[in-house]
């Protein structure tokens, strides 16, 4: 069955890494759906979300609105600006972070990802070690 999720409907129960705001739009309990889950990310202005991965998940992120970095690696050494129109592939285990790069406006971001085991590991930033 097709089913809609308004804005109001998403759900903010999923798991969340500070720095950024998560909701769900489609899950396993909002759409009985099986193997996709999808939601959306926002970054207040000049905001950072912490260090994290996603355990096995592969991620798929679009940027809708606000220009983000994104740093990922071993000690988040690659660096990559985006800007809306974009799209990220973070692949399974990967450590990243997302940068708000505007100090006035939020980010958005769209979010896919291959499980609806939402897994979320948030870890120490490595470049504080």
């Amino acid at each position: 069955m097709v089913k809609v999720i308004r804005p109001d409907e998403r759900d903010p129960g999923t798991a969340q890494t500070p720095g950024m705001k998560r909701e769900a739009g489609i899950s396993a309990a909002l759409t009985d759906s099986k193997g996709l889950w999808m939601g959306t990310a926002v970054n207040s202005p000049g905001a950072s979300s912490g260090a994290h991965h996603h355990g096995a998940n592969e991620s798929g992120i679009y940027i809708l609105r606000g220009r983000v970095r994104f740093r990922w690696g071993e000690n988040l050494e690659h660096v990559v600006d985006t800007e809306p129109g974009d799209f990220i592939f973070v692949p399974p285990f990967e450590v990243h972070l997302e940068e708000n790069l505007d100090p006035e406006n939020e980010a958005e971001l769209l979010l896919a990802r291959n499980s609806q085991e939402q897994i979320v590991v948030n870890v120490p930033d490595p470049r504080e070690r």
